[in-house]
């Protein structure tokens, strides 16, 4: 398995995540679509963590069925029914990401689902 990519950060930015990420050396570029927050039956958990967790842990799956790492992502965008979640996103984000900073994008949207209070896309590189 090939290592991550090398990343430059550009500058500081407001939150925990990476302002800008400029990618050189990649060969492979990996578009994984929004990951929802169901559970593996179907079932969408009722609270936020729960679901936002899930929609993690289904991001890090189709990374790990393309032999790739959460190292690898280069690009998040969250997608949040409300607003009053995005410290809450975080806090999970960081615990799935350890130390890897994306770049991030957060959007407040009405989403496919009513029940759904997140959903998550991303872009690997490797």
């Amino acid at each position: 398995m090939r290592e991550p990519p090398s990343v430059r950060r550009h500058s500081d930015p407001l939150g925990r995540y990476a302002e800008s990420v400029e990618i050189s050396g990649a060969s492979r570029v990996l578009f994984i679509s929004g990951q929802v927050p169901t559970d593996v039956d179907g079932t969408v958990p009722a609270g936020f963590a729960e679901q936002c967790r899930n929609a993690w842990q289904r991001v890090l799956a189709v990374l790990e069925q393309h032999d790739m790492r959460p190292e690898h992502l280069a690009k998040v965008t969250t997608f949040l029914r409300d607003r009053g979640d995005r410290e809450l996103s975080g806090e999970v984000r960081g615990q799935v990401l350890g130390e890897h900073l994306p770049a991030l994008t957060v959007v407040v949207a009405e989403l496919y689902e009513p029940d759904w209070l997140v959903e998550i896309e991303a872009i690997a590189l490797a």
